[in-house]
């Protein structure tokens, strides 16, 4: 059946994709703990699914399944069939909720959201809208829109495609040394820090263990050796398992990704010293995840140590960074100004009802354009081409990964 479904949208590689890696993978057991026959029958429900919604538009699916199968199945099959895909947090709050189902209107909502959703909310103003997309677009596209902010913050989503995110596996699956990609995920997989690591490992022929954080820092997992997997934290859940005595196992993986927000000396100095081989990186929704990372071997063998900020590692293929003055000048080593971005894993922009159409057009014409991103952050790269990261400039406020303005 997935060879059928895959057929059925032959016509452009581009929607073809997800599909065939899961088609490749068929006969594996590559994400642990689960059966891949179920994924592909819930692939197959949910793609026949959101081919009954209409044909002359992409759909807007919201995705809230919080059942890694489930979410992990109508990801892909909202991808394959053209649709508009919005990943949104479980954990929201009724305000945030109000405030998202009136930004995107959608068209289908999977996941269970029946008790915060209002009639008043879910109104017919989308129907208008998708009529004005149709006049605009000849064939729908698909577009994944991952949020950012949230927790008292203005929630905003950020247009991926299935490119952007592939460009981001590329390099780091390169900077790694072009080895399958075993994730040991413990962040949830509507955040962009966890859909990365689905996709790195279902696209280079890794193995995938998801296990809810609260579940691992009470001893689940322990069991399965981490060797050969990567396993990404924010700084709080790493002080938290060293806490629990969880360091020698952490020792144990292949690399320990750190970012989401900055970590502490006294919290690195603790990895060094139980030889955690981290990796500190640093990137945003909007890059799809890191464009630069400290591998783990220059961060025990001291690099930044003796600095006063520490290192976020170095440029990965996929991505140009630079350091530019208030005119947009390229500044030189050592010297300290705004950390601007560059490279084919960057978003599209951020949703909206009304500029959303116009980016749509845009992507057709222009679907490997590069973009330039320059980001909140100050910072100045060393002789060697190592980022250090010192400071921002603006009053926009991480944690957890997530950006917040305050009030």
């Amino acid at each position: 059946m997935i060879e059928a479904l895959k057929s059925k949208y032959r016509q452009d590689s581009y929607f073809e994709q997800p599909l065939s890696y899961i088609q490749q993978r068929s006969g594996e057991q590559w994400l642990i703990g689960y059966d891949s026959q179920q994924l592909n029958q819930l692939i197959e429900q949910y793609c026949q699914q959101f081919s009954q919604l209409s044909q002359e538009k992409a759909p807007k699916i919201l995705l809230v399944e919080q059942s890694p199968l489930k979410f992990i199945a109508a990801f892909l099959a909202a991808v394959a069939s053209n649709s508009h895909v919005f990943l949104g947090n479980p954990h929201w709050v009724k305000p945030e909720w109000q405030q998202v189902l009136k930004q995107i209107h959608p068209d289908l909502i999977i996941g269970e959201l029946a008790s915060i959703i209002e009639p008043s909310i879910l109104n017919n103003q989308h129907s208008i809208l998708n009529k004005k997309y149709s006049i605009i677009n000849n064939k729908p596209s698909a577009l994944i829109m991952i949020p950012t902010g949230g927790s008292s913050g203005k929630i905003r989503f950020a247009i991926h495609t299935w490119e952007t995110l592939m460009a981001s596996v590329a390099g780091f699956h390169q900077y790694f040394g072009n080895k399958p990609v075993n994730s040991f995920c413990v962040l949830p997989l509507y955040h962009v820090s966890g859909l990365m690591q689905f996709m790195r490992s279902l696209t280079t022929g890794g193995r995938m263990v998801i296990l809810p954080f609260k579940a691992l820092k009470a001893g689940e997992g322990r069991d399965i050796d981490p060797k050969e997997f990567f396993i990404s934290l924010v700084p709080t859940q790493l002080a938290k398992l060293i806490n629990q005595d969880a360091a020698d196992w952490l020792s144990r993986f292949r690399t320990v990704l750190l970012g989401g927000a900055p970590a502490w000396e006294s919290l690195l100095t603790q990895a060094r010293q139980y030889r955690i081989p981290l990796a500190l990186t640093y990137g945003m929704t909007e890059t799809a995840s890191g464009v630069v990372t400290l591998k783990p071997e220059d961060f025990l063998s001291g690099n930044s140590a003796n600095s006063a900020n520490n290192s976020c590692g170095q440029v990965l293929p996929h991505a140009k960074v630079t350091i530019r003055n208030g005119t947009g000048e390229i500044l030189k080593a050592n010297q300290t100004g705004v950390i601007t971005i560059e490279a084919k894993s960057l978003f599209h922009g951020y949703y909206s009802a009304s500029t959303n159409l116009a980016l749509e057009s845009e992507l057709s014409k222009f679907p490997n354009r590069v973009q330039t991103l320059q980001s909140d952050d100050l910072g100045y790269f060393d002789q060697q081409g190592y980022l250090y990261t010192v400071g921002r400039r603006s009053n926009k406020i991480i944690t957890g990964g997530e950006n917040v303005f305050p009030a």
